[in-house]
């Protein structure tokens, strides 16, 4: 018998769907015992012009004004916009189309202002204890947003003690949170029998050159295109691959500079194989995203991490978490890109050992457990 499972997600960056599509993906490839049919919707772009707005504005600050977004944060946690009347007033008729329609057994949400009207719909609907609700948190170590926590969600799946430690300061019992780690895509754990030289090939790279890989995220934007600018006026022995995500602009900035570079520059846009790009490098440089350090650490990549501008206060434990265990390193200036990486070039026995931390910080197989754990909400003969 199937069991349909409702995913709520919104593309306010990229690793809020990121996660959806690796529960998804292990909902319907790893689940024993139980068929699962599991639809994605993007709950604030889908809801109204309002819950859109906002997200759009979120997105314009993380690919423009990145120092902005510690103040959108604090303005969502102070002032709770998800329980505003104006948002009830389009997410109830929303979300009720949506459970009519895709008559769920489970839902899930990976996404933070969805928590307080998903459980106050069920509870409307007298579906409380009828249809589980857990939320898969994304931000891994803590300062995140507020409006994760709701005292009607049966279950908490988390990264990270931190996460935990939060929940449990905001009120969640213990006995709702789980700490399992980051649903990551089954395939960034598959990728690591393939040959990254093989991969560097696909890429028309040289196969056994020392490759960074320069990551602007699903937005495309934030420092990296300064530490790009950096990077690429200095004279190395590496070779690049730049992702510039949706940004069509930074890709035409990206290929104009990538022809006065002194070594080999590989500018792609939106990508839907980090995998591959990942295990084709012996470096990311990156912001602090939660999916994007996970996924990156379950392909024994490290990490030099963006702090050029201060981490989103949702981000910085990331950040912490890579320093103390040796799995990455912060940049704080965009010039200092060279230097690092000069460093790294003339002591592979450290990048040797920063590969080692991130395999051993990684969590790659999260995702079967997290399933595991759902599966159970939901057993077959239900």
């Amino acid at each position: 018998m199937e069991k349909k499972v409702l995913i709520l997600t919104s593309d306010t960056g990229g690793g809020h769907t990121s996660a959806a599509r690796a529960l998804e993906a292990g909902l319907t490839k790893v689940a024993e015992g139980v068929n699962f049919l599991v639809h994605t919707a993007h709950a604030l772009e889908e809801c109204s012009t309002v819950t859109r707005a906002a997200g759009n504005v979120y997105n314009f600050l993380l690919r423009s004004h990145q120092k902005y977004v510690k103040y959108y944060h604090r303005f969502i946690n102070r002032y709770h916009p998800e329980r505003w009347v104006i948002i009830e007033r389009y997410a109830k008729p929303y979300l009720e189309r949506l459970f009519d329609k895709h008559c769920p057994n489970l839902i899930v949400s990976v996404h933070p202002m969805l928590q307080y009207p998903i459980a106050r719909i069920l509870h409307d609907l007298n579906l409380r204890g009828k249809i589980p609700f857990v939320t898969v948190v994304t931000d891994p170590c803590g300062n995140s947003w507020r409006a994760w926590s709701d005292a009607y969600v049966d279950l908490y799946i988390v990264a990270h003690e931190r996460a935990k430690a939060e929940l449990l300061e905001y009120g969640v019992e213990e006995h709702r949170i789980r700490v399992i780690g980051m649903p990551i895509h089954p395939k960034f754990q598959e990728v690591n029998n393939l040959d990254p030289g093989m991969l560097r090939k696909e890429l028309g790279l040289d196969p056994e050159k020392f490759t960074v890989f320069v990551n602007a995220g699903w937005i495309g934007g934030g420092n990296i295109p300064r530490i790009y600018r950096s990077l690429v006026a200095a004279d190395l022995d590496l070779q690049v691959v730049f992702l510039t995500g949706k940004n069509a602009r930074l890709a035409d900035e990206a290929r104009t500079l990538a022809r006065q570079a002194r070594f080999p520059v590989k500018v792609l846009g939106f990508s839907n194989h980090m995998e591959r790009l990942m295990r084709a490098s012996d470096v990311m440089v990156s912001k602090l995203g939660g999916l994007t350090t996970f996924e990156a650490l379950a392909t024994r990549l490290p990490i030099i991490a963006d702090a050029v501008t201060p981490p989103m206060p949702q981000e910085a434990g990331t950040g912490v978490l890579l320093e103390e265990h040796n799995a990455g390193l912060l940049l704080r200036r965009a010039e200092d890109i060279v230097p690092t990486l000069r460093q790294l070039l003339d002591t592979p026995s450290r990048l040797k050992a920063m590969r080692e931390a991130a395999a051993a910080l990684g969590v790659p197989d999260a995702t079967q457990r997290i399933v595991n754990e759902l599966s159970a909400l939901v057993p077959a003969s239900s």
